[in-house]
C-alpha cells in the first residue's frame, strides 16, 4: 500500500482491456522503519518497449525500489505511475521453503487472481485436514467463482505450457510438488516463462540471471532483447546487460542517471559523466569566488565612497543567490571495495586428481593443477562443480580415486550462497576481530570492503552482497594460497566484481574458481568443462570455454569426432 497522502497510480497486473507500459517515477523517497534514509530523489522515465538495466553499488537500495515500484513498499515522498506491470523478486532462485511450484506460479499472478489462488489453496488444505465441509466449502466455491471469473482457468494453460517447456512435465504433475524438487535454475527458468508469456506489459525483473548457467543466461539475453514489453531489471552481469538492454539507469543515494545506450558504452559514458561533474563543480567554485571577491572589493570601496554603496549591495545580493541556489552534483565518491589477497608460495604441484570421480555426477578423470594457475570449473548446472569445489577444500564428500594436495598449501572456499558455517550468526565485527586481534585493524579491514556500517550486525542480518564481501575478506585474512571460488560474482555489484578480478591478477596463489559469469571467466586461464553425462572436459582458453557453453550441442559433436579429449 502507498504511504498516505503520496500519489500513486499503480495499476495492478491484469489480463483484460489495453495494457499500459510505461514507467515514470518522481521524486521518490525512501527510508528503512525507523532508520536512515535509503535513497531520495530517485526521479527516472522508461518509456514502452524500453529495455533497462538497473545498476549501483550494493545495498544502495536496487530491489527496495522495486519493491516500492511494486506497491510491496510504501515511499516516504514521491509518485509512480507504472502501466500493467509484473514483478520477479530476487529470492525466487533461492527459497526453498515448502512451497509447492503451483504456490511458486501464483507469486508471478496479478494481485486479484494471486488472491483468488490462495484462497483456493487455503480452503482445499482446511477440507483435507478435517475443517467443517460445509463452511471450507462455501469459501473453496467462492474461491472457485473468483478464479474462474478472473481468468484464472486461461492462466493455468499458461503454466501447464511453461511447465512442459521448462521442467517437461505438465502442470498436473509439476504443480503440486515441492520447490525444493526444482534447481534454483528450473525455478527462475519457470516464473521468467510465465511471466514473458503473460499480459503484463511492463517486467520488473531482480536479478534474473542468478542460478542461471550460460545456456539459459543467452536464452535469456535472446529474450528480453526480442520482447516488446517494457522491462526494467537489476542484474550484474555486465554480458547481459550489454546483450540485452537499450539504457542503463544508475541509482545512487541522492537521485539516478540514465545512460541511452547498453552497458557496452557505460563504462565510457560514466567516466565522462564523473569528469563533467568535476568540471561543473570546479566552475561554480570559482564563480562563487569571482563573486565573493567583487562583492568584498565593492564593500570596500563603498567605505570610502557612499556613492558606491548601491553596487556594493547588488555585488553581495548576487553573491547570495548564486550560494543559495547551490553547487550542482558533485562527483560520485568511488566506493569500490579494496581487495588485498596476498597469497603465498606453495608446491608446484598444488592439487593432483586421479581417476577422480563422484557417484551420480562425474565419470573419472585426471589433472595436474600448477602453483600460480587460474583455472576454471564451468558446465550445466548441477553437474557437479560445487562437489568438486567442496572435496578440494576437505569437506566430506564420497568419492573414488586419489586426490592429492601439494606442500604447503592453504585453501579455502568461497561458498555460493555464501553461507559458511562458521560465520552464522556471529556479529560482523567479531569475525573480522577473531582475525587480526584488534578492534581498530579489524575496522579499517571492513571499511575496505564497505562494511564499516555493519560491524554491529550480525551476519544473518546483512544482504547478499555484504555476505560475499565478508566472506571474501576473510579468505583474505585467512591467508590462502589455494582459493577456492563458487560463483564469486553472484552477489556482488559489478565495481565489486571488477576489484575481485584485479586482486586476482595479483594474487600469489592458485584459483579454481566455479561461475557463469562470462566476464569472469575471461580472466582465467584454462578450464575443466563439467558435462551433463559426466565427462570432464579440458579445455585450453576461455575463447574455447566460452564457445562450448554457448553450444554445448558441439560438445557432444566434437566428442565424436574426437576433436575433445576427456581430462
Amino acid at each position: 500500500m502507498p504511504a498516505l497522502g503520496v500519489p500513486r497510480l499503480v495499476q495492478a497486473p491484469g489480463y483484460a482491456g489495453a495494457a499500459m507500459s510505461h514507467v515514470v517515477v518522481s521524486n521518490l523517497a525512501y527510508a528503512h522503519p525507523g532508520g536512515a534514509l535509503l535513497f531520495t530523489g530517485v526521479s527516472f522515465k522508461v518509456t514502452s518497449g524500453q529495455h533497462v538495466g538497473l545498476v549501483g553499488a550494493n545495498g544502495v537500495g536496487k530491489s527496495t525500489l522495486f519493491r516500492v515500484l511494486a506497491g510491496e513498499l510504501p515511499a516516504d515522498e514521491g509518485y509512480v505511475d507504472i502501466g500493467t506491470y509484473a514483478y520477479m523478486p530476487q529470492d525466487v532462485g533461492v527459497r526453498a521453503d515448502g512451497r509447492t511450484v503451483r504456490e511458486l506460479l501464483l507469486t508471478a499472478a496479478p494481485t486479484r487472481l494471486r488472491d483468488a489462488g490462495r484462497r483456493m489453496l487455503a480452503a482445499e488444505r482446511e477440507l483435507a485436514a478435517g475443517a467443517d465441509p460445509a463452511a471450507a466449502g462455501v469459501r473453496l466455491g467462492e474461491a472457485i467463482g473468483d478464479w474462474s471469473e478472473l481468468g484464472g482457468y486461461e492462466l493455468e494453460g499458461r503454466w501447464d505450457a511453461s511447465c512442459r517447456r521448462i521442467v517437461r512435465a505438465g502442470l498436473d504433475e509439476v504443480g503440486p510438488r515441492a520447490t525444493t524438487h526444482l534447481s534454483g535454475g528450473e525455478r527462475k527458468r519457470l516464473v521468467l516463462d510465465v511471466l514473458f508469456e503473460g499480459d503484463a506489459a511492463v517486467l520488473l525483473l531482480d536479478e534474473p540471471d542468478n542460478f542461471l548457467d550460460v545456456p539459459a543466461k543467452l536464452d535469456l539475453e535472446a529474450r528480453i532483447a526480442a520482447s516488446k514489453k517494457t522491462i526494467v531489471l537489476i542484474s550484474h552481469d555486465r554480458d547481459l546487460l550489454g546483450a540485452a538492454t537499450n539504457a542503463i539507469l544508475t541509482l545512487e543515494a541522492n537521485g539516478t542517471w540514465m545512460h541511452g545506450g547498453s552497458y557496452r558504452t557505460y563504462p565510457e559514458a560514466r567516466a565522462r559523466r564523473q569528469e563533467l561533474l568535476e568540471d561543473r563543480l570546479e566552475q561554480w567554485k570559482r564563480e562563487e569566488r569571482r563573486l565573493f571577491r567583487f562583492y568584498k572589493t565593492m564593500k570596500q570601496r563603498a567605505a570610502i565612497s557612499d556613492v558606491l554603496a548601491n553596487r556594493a549591495d547588488a555585488a553581495e545580493t548576487r553573491w547570495r543567490r548564486f550560494l543559495d541556489a547551490g553547487p550542482p552534483p558533485a562527483p560520485v565518491t568511488d566506493q569500490q571495495i579494496k581487495v588485498r589477497i596476498p597469497g603465498g608460495d606453495s608446491a608446484r604441484i598444488v592439487v593432483a586428481l586421479r581417476d577422480v570421480a563422484i557417484d551420480g555426477l562425474l565419470r573419472p578423470f585426471e589433472d595436474e593443477i600448477h602453483f600460480g594457475e587460474r583455472i576454471g570449473l564451468i558446465g550445466p548446472n548441477g553437474s557437479g562443480k560445487t562437489y568438486l569445489l567442496r572435496l578440494l577444500v576437505g569437506e566430506a564428500v564420497a568419492y573414488e580415486g586419489e586426490v592429492r594436495i601439494g606442500n604447503r598449501v592453504s585453501a579455502g572456499l568461497f561458498t555460493q550462497l555464501n553461507a559458511r558455517a562458521d560465520l552464522e550468526g556471529r556479529v560482523v565485527l567479531d569475525v573480522a576481530q577473531e582475525r587480526l586481534g584488534a578492534v581498530e585493524p579489524s575496522m579499517r579491514a571492513l571499511a575496505r570492503y564497505r562494511l564499516q556500517d555493519a560491524s554491529h550486525r550480525t551476519t544473518d542480518t546483512l544482504s547478499g552482497g555484504q555476505k560475499a564481501r565478508l566472506e571474501i575478506l576473510c579468505l583474505e585474512l585467512e591467508g590462502h594460497n589455494l582459493l577456492l571460488l563458487d560463483e564469486p560474482t553472484d552477489n556482488l555489484d559489478i565495481d565489486s566484481s571488477e576489484a575481485i578480478e584485479a586482486a586476482l591478477e595479483s594474487f600469489v596463489g592458485t584459483v579454481i574458481a566455479a561461475s557463469h559469469d562470462r566476464a569472469f571467466l575471461r580472466r582465467l586461464d584454462r578450464f575443466l568443462l563439467l558435462a551433463h553425462d559426466g565427462t570432464v572436459y579440458a579445455l585450453p582458453d576461455a575463447e574455447s570455454a566460452l564457445e562450448a557453453l554457448a553450444a554445448p550441442e558441439r560438445v557432444a559433436a566434437a566428442r565424436l569426432a574426437k576433436r575433445l579429449t576427456p581430462a
